[in-house]
């Protein structure tokens, strides 16, 4: 298991859980259901924010709520 924010540009994962549940629903409402397949697609020259693609379209997530998100990285 990692951190959202730990997944590597063209990597896929699968949602697992989230560590906060002050965020749960906020993310939940973007399309971060546990279940869900993410590829992320961007990071900014920072670091922050980043780009994934959930749920058929593209989201851009702070580290810090990335950080929430726990994955299983898809090995391919």
């Amino acid at each position: 298991m990692k951190k959202l924010s730990e997944i590597r540009v063209g990597k896929c994962a699968i949602i697992h859980s989230f560590e906060n549940d002050d965020m749960y629903i906020k993310l939940m409402e973007m399309g971060c259901i546990p279940g869900e397949k993410v590829r992320v697609e961007q990071i900014a020259p920072l670091g922050d924010p980043i780009s994934i693609s959930v749920a058929g379209y593209n989201l851009s997530l702070r580290l810090n709520e990335a950080r929430n998100i726990i994955v299983d990285e898809i090995i391919s």
